[in-house]
C-alpha cells in the first residue's frame, strides 16, 4: 500500500487519557500533519480518535499518539483500520 493512499483509522486510547490536555494535544498534533477527524472522550474513560488521510501521515499520528501531551499515561492503544468516507473536513475535538 502506498503511503499516500488514503486511510481512516479508529483507534481507542486507555490509561490517563482524560483530564490532561489529550484531546487537545490530538487536535493540534492532527493538524500538524494534515489529517482530518476528531476525538472524542467515552464514558468508560478512554479516548476515541477517528483520524483520515495519507497513510504515512496517520502512521506517524498514532506514533504521536502513543506518547500523548506531559501529563498523559497511555496504557493501551488499539487501532481498527477502515476504509475512508471523506466526509471530515479538517480535525476538531468532539463533545
Amino acid at each position: 500500500m502506498s503511503s499516500t493512499h488514503p486511510v481512516r483509522a479508529v483507534i481507542l486510547v486507555s490509561g490517563r487519557v482524560q483530564g490532561v490536555g489529550y484531546r487537545a494535544f490530538a487536535e493540534r498534533e492532527a493538524g500538524q500533519l494534515a489529517l482530518a477527524g476528531g476525538v472524542r472522550n467515552c464514558e468508560d474513560g478512554r479516548v476515541e480518535v477517528d483520524v483520515e488521510g495519507e497513510r504515512s501521515m496517520v502512521d506517524a499520528f498514532i506514533e504521536r499518539l502513543r506518547a500523548g501531551p506531559r501529563l498523559a499515561r497511555v496504557e493501551n492503544l488499539h487501532v481498527e483500520w477502515t476504509a475512508p468516507t471523506g466526509r471530515h473536513r479538517g480535525f476538531q475535538v468532539w463533545y
